[in-house]
């Protein structure tokens, strides 16, 4: 008697992963045509047969207790202390987490949605890949699965959300600067294709807007949200002719710590010859030499608010989108002090 074939059966035919299959089976069009054509045609050759009506009542029943969770990059340590949020409120209440890295990559995301789903998860919670949009969330919103998207947005997701105060948080910063007599301020790190690099820049040119200071062409400084990405931006920006800045705004806190390190490979001091502010207040901020001035977004609160938002629409089996804002603060440490020498030019040459 032949055995029955299955989807892992497929996947290894077609020489693809077993969540591509689903998706395939389940009518996605995330799929790329070659790929899909390649599993009909490992579907043809095998001889399976799609039981629907048993993928449907897996599909609706609420058979497990897992909520899943999915981060764009766990090597930041904000990520790290976000899921720590997330893990405590989940267990709590009685729920198991099914936590998976995307590493910022949107084909990783989507293939570990679609193996969740194959586990019954009760709901996802999300901090989105670069890129992501509506569209690759459509199939697990279609479900009735509740999703939470959390730190980052997408546009037309209708989905919940929740976000921090981005743009109040980097005029703030901003206006700090200003107040210790800075007045050649930078931005440090990100892109511009997420929604919190668009609102943190737009708090950043609003608070320069408001102490009477125009922003200087190149002190925008584009390059990935972590501690060599800070590196980086900080060599960049101080090579630059002109006037040199003396003080930044970084996208993230493991931006700033990137800065601290650029700073000292020319020799200079952060908190002395150059202020630095970063954003989240992850535990290193606290601890690192100096102690970094940040914009505190509370990240382990702010993942158990994200659960508790999840688990609510789980238990009650009602899926709405609710937009929630959490509030920041700014954090004075020792990487932010007063100007003490206008032009570190001579210095960084």
């Amino acid at each position: 008697m032949q055995e029955r074939v299955t989807v892992i059966d497929l996947a290894r035919r077609a020489g693809v992963s077993k969540s591509t299959v689903s998706l395939v089976l389940q009518g996605s069009e995330l799929v790329h045509a070659t790929t899909r054509e390649k599993v009909q045609a490992a579907i043809r050759e095998l001889g399976y047969i799609y039981n629907r009506g048993a993928a449907n009542l897996r599909q609706h029943k609420s058979k497990t207790k897992i909520v899943g969770i999915v981060v764009n990059d766990l090597t930041n340590g904000f990520f790290a202390e976000l899921t720590v949020g997330m893990d405590a409120t989940v267990q709590a209440s009685g729920f198991v987490q099914f936590l998976a890295n995307s590493g910022e990559s949107v084909d990783r995301q989507r293939e570990v949605i679609a193996s969740m789903r194959e586990h019954g998860i009760a709901g996802l919670i999300i901090s989105p890949a670069r890129g992501t949009e509506a569209a690759d969330l459509k199939s697990i919103v279609a479900s009735g699965i509740p999703v939470v998207l959390v730190v980052r947005d997408v546009v037309g997701a209708k989905v919940s959300t929740l976000l921090s105060e981005n743009y109040e948080g980097t005029r703030a910063a901003v206006r700090h600067l200003v107040d210790l007599g800075h007045r050649q301020i930078a931005f440090l790190g990100g892109f511009s294709d997420t929604h919190v690099f668009t609102e943190r820049v737009q708090g950043y040119v609003d608070g320069l807007a408001e102490a009477g200071l125009e922003r200087r062409e190149g002190f925008l400084v584009n390059a990935a949200p972590s501690r060599a990405g800070g590196a980086e931006a900080i060599e960049r920006l101080l090579s630059q002719r002109g006037p040199a800045a003396t003080a930044a705004v970084c996208l993230n806190d493991a931006v700033a710590f990137g800065v601290f390190d650029g700073l000292r490979r020319r020799r200079l001091e952060p908190g002395v010859d150059f202020s630095v502010v970063g954003f989240d207040d992850v535990i290193e901020a606290r601890t690192a030499v100096p102690a970094l001035t940040t914009v505190s977004v509370d990240p382990q609160a702010m993942g158990q608010r994200a659960a508790q938002l999840v688990l609510k629409q789980v238990l009650s089996g009602r899926v709405e989108a609710e937009a929630i804002r959490t509030s920041v603060r700014l954090v004075v440490r020792q990487s932010t002090a007063a100007l003490v020498r206008p032009d570190i030019s001579e210095v960084t040459a």
